[in-house]
């Protein structure tokens, strides 16, 4: 391994093929969840494997039989009060997106388990997704009484439609893998147990593709989505504003509180 990949805490790197790199998320915190740590290096890693020639294909996946339910609230909450962690979190956020959409080599992700808000939001701007068909997601942010930024502006409505991100953006219902391959939000829903081995075929099959037609390719299709770069701006930005207002204050207060001894652990909400 290069030593562009020492630097990371909370990634983990390997090779399951020659060209491929897999990373794998590594959370201290309950199901995956993203400390401040991670958040900063998963909207980092992709400039590095985007510049590292030894690589032709990414696999981005989570440790264990979950993929990350988002960010942490706790930090989340000192967010609300700090302006400028607000804006560090804000530029990761946007930093998460870009960075994705502008690496050149192709990004399959595996899926298992649950995937929320910026979890999720590398599920769905992945080039190929695949996920567990009994994975659960929600985008979560109407939960905490923020706007829908992130990534979901974005992408949303080009996959799956107006009216399906209206209903899943504005409800923060949860749904499972098998449904957003129906509703072609992911691009495979399979038995959990048949995740990983998949992408690792995809991933290797890519590898021994051509790579500069892979990312031209990428590339020409990613300006659909780069169309809404203003939109996703706004979004941001709306969504930053509410972290600061009483609805996020209050949403997110009322998380913590409801994450005692008597919570759920195997739900993120």
């Amino acid at each position: 391994m290069t030593d562009r990949y020492a630097r990371y805490e909370r990634l983990s790197f390997d090779r399951p093929g020659p060209k491929v790199l897999r990373i794998t998320m590594r959370s201290p915190l309950k199901m995956g969840a993203m400390d401040a740590t991670m958040h900063r290096e998963v909207s980092e890693i992709w400039r590095d494997v985007d510049a590292d020639d030894s690589v032709n294909v990414i696999i981005f996946t989570g440790d264990g039989k979950t993929f990350s339910a988002g960010g942490d609230l706790k930090h989340e909450r000192k967010v609300c009060d700090d302006y400028a962690l607000r804006m560090r979190a804000m530029k990761e956020s946007r930093d998460l997106v870009t960075n994705m959409l502008d690496c050149r080599k192709p990004i399959v992700t595996a899926a298992r388990g649950w995937a929320v808000g910026a979890g999720l939001a590398t599920v769905l701007l992945a080039d190929v997704s695949i996920v567990a068909k009994d994975a659960k997601f929600s985008d979560g942010h109407l939960k905490i009484g923020v706007a829908a930024g992130d990534h979901a502006a974005i992408i949303w409505p080009i996959l799956c439609g107006m009216a399906k991100a209206k209903y899943y953006l504005l409800t923060a219902e949860t749904f499972t893998g098998e449904e957003a391959e129906r509703m072609n939000l992911v691009s495979l829903a399979l038995p959990d147990e048949e995740v990983e081995a998949r992408a690792v075929e995809i991933a290797n099959r890519l590898a021994k593709g051509a790579p500069a037609a892979q990312r031209w390719t990428k590339m020409m299709l990613n300006h659909w989505i780069k169309q809404a770069q203003p939109i996703f701006d706004a979004s941001l930005a709306f969504e930053f504003t509410g972290f600061a207002g009483p609805e996020g204050i209050e949403g997110i207060d009322a998380f913590l509180e409801k994450r005692s001894p008597n919570f759920d652990p195997d739900c993120p909400f």
